[in-house]
């Protein structure tokens, strides 16, 4: 299965507009579209990561995001967490899924847990 977007809300668009642009800047994502109270994020023009302001859901939400190599997750993980996430789990190998899947994960500012993983093994 493959999604062609995903989206919710946030409690504060500003601030999270900030987290994510910082945050995903590692992995070559960036705003592709907004307008007053919503963000499209993503990558070649094509909006695939979407917020906007309003009530988030409770228990959060779980977004995982593809990057090129291993140097990308750590990029990601430390620009997240400059960026005012909470550290879910370092960069690092996660066997238990597959022997190649490296990860890393950050709570965001509305709880949810932003991952960054590459499938590839060290090059």
């Amino acid at each position: 299965m493959t999604l062609d977007h995903v989206g919710f809300a946030v409690a504060d668009f500003v601030k999270s507009r900030d987290f994510y642009t910082r945050a995903l800047a590692p992995l070559g994502i960036a705003i592709v579209m907004d307008g007053d109270g919503y963000a499209g994020m993503g990558r070649d023009g094509r909006a695939q990561f979407w917020f906007n302001a309003g009530k988030p859901s409770s228990g959060g939400t779980h977004i995982a995001f593809v990057a090129d190599d291993r140097a990308q997750v750590r990029a990601f993980h430390a620009a997240a967490l400059a960026a005012g996430g909470t550290n879910n789990g370092d960069p690092g190998l996660r066997p238990q899924y597959h022997p190649n899947y490296y990860g890393a994960f950050v709570i965001d500012l509305n709880g949810h847990n932003i991952e960054a993983v590459c499938h590839k093994p060290e090059s």
